[in-house]
């Protein structure tokens, strides 16, 4: 169901980071609208001066393919430090679109009509709402989706099913020897258990710490019916395994992993790397508040809570703000 009228248009400045132009489109999903994907893909030395700089002038020509071509939307949708420029120069040359940026543009906050910032950077404006959780695309639609007709990989393991999602260095967090095998004592916790193991390393989890919790899976001379991981090969089962595990471990670097684990209300148990959480200790201390999550302590526990989720709410605050600008701004769209 569509929060906003059916002729409304809505255009992503799609980022070359996958989760940025993600979070783009689970919040165009939630609005309810099918969005025209632009994607932004500046030069080297235009990224090199972004958010501050211009956008590359190859995307300024009213050409097939140029990001910021005609016609102008209703609602543009952006994320990602190299996004700014582009979001800035079509808010100038189209006044009348409801520009929307998704996180921290790291420049003026008066330059968009609205900024959706997680609760972590404390920022407070008129045109700024803050979420606990960054938006994604499995909701419950997904998730009910993927339990009818998981991938058959994961469909296969025993049940109860544990999911292992793992980051890996961040600016908050490093992964030391020590951690590696904190990690790998997990894995061998859980398939000692009569539970099944379902691993997705992220683009960022350290090569050495994949083979080492594939050497536990090995020891313990668990079939393919007690663990998978996730290498690359084929569809990635990843909303499969979000929906079908009957508890989490993830690495507390990331937040996008989090914030989709926590959407399932299965219980999520927190494992910290080396380092520490900074400004995220915020995100931390209030999914622990909600009984979303519980920091592992060396043992798996079962618990119920309600599902977090801010991508529906970040959503209905978009399309609240954006009907009520074009009520009191009379806004003319540019052709």
């Amino acid at each position: 169901m569509s929060l906003l009228p059916p002729e409304t248009t809505l255009t992503i400045l799609a980022s070359n980071k996958l989760g940025h132009a993600m979070q783009c489109e689970a919040v165009a999903r939630a609005l309810g609208i099918s969005p025209d994907i632009r994607p932004v893909r500046p030069g080297a030395m235009f990224r090199l001066f972004a958010p501050s700089g211009p956008p590359d002038f190859r995307d300024l020509r009213d050409t097939p393919g140029a990001a910021l071509r005609k016609p102008w939307p209703n609602i543009a949708l952006a994320s990602g430090r190299e996004t700014v420029p582009y979001l800035r120069t079509l808010k100038k040359r189209s006044p009348g679109t409801f520009c929307v940026y998704l996180g921290d543009p790291r420049t003026s906050h008066d330059l968009f009509d609205l900024i959706a910032l997680p609760e972590h950077d404390d920022y407070r404006a008129k045109n700024v709402i803050s979420f606990l959780t960054t938006p994604h695309p499995r909701d419950a639609v997904a998730l009910a989706e993927a339990r009818d007709r998981p991938d058959p990989r994961i469909a296969a393991l025993a049940t109860p099913r544990i999911a292992l999602l793992l980051g890996g260095a961040s600016a908050s967090y490093h992964y030391e020897t020590k951690d590696i095998e904190a990690i790998a004592a997990i894995a061998r916790t859980a398939l000692r258990t009569q539970a099944s193991l379902m691993v997705s390393p992220s683009r960022r989890t350290p090569p050495e710490l994949v083979a080492r919790v594939r050497t536990v899976i090995a020891e313990t001379g668990a079939g393919e019916n007690k663990a998978f991981i996730y290498d690359g090969s084929g569809a990635n089962p990843y909303v499969s395994m979000l929906a079908l595990a009957d508890m989490f471990v993830v690495t507390a670097d990331s937040v996008n992993m989090l914030s989709e684990a926590v959407s399932t209300g299965m219980p999520v148990h927190l494992y910290e790397p080396s380092g520490h959480a900074g400004k995220f200790m915020h995100l931390i201390g209030q999914l622990t508040a909600r009984h979303a999550i519980r920091r592992w302590e060396g043992h798996f526990e079962r618990w119920r809570y309600t599902p977090i989720d801010s991508t529906p709410l970040i959503a209905t605050e978009i399309a609240r703000r954006y009907l009520q600008y074009r009520k009191t701004s009379s806004p003319v769209i540019g052709s």
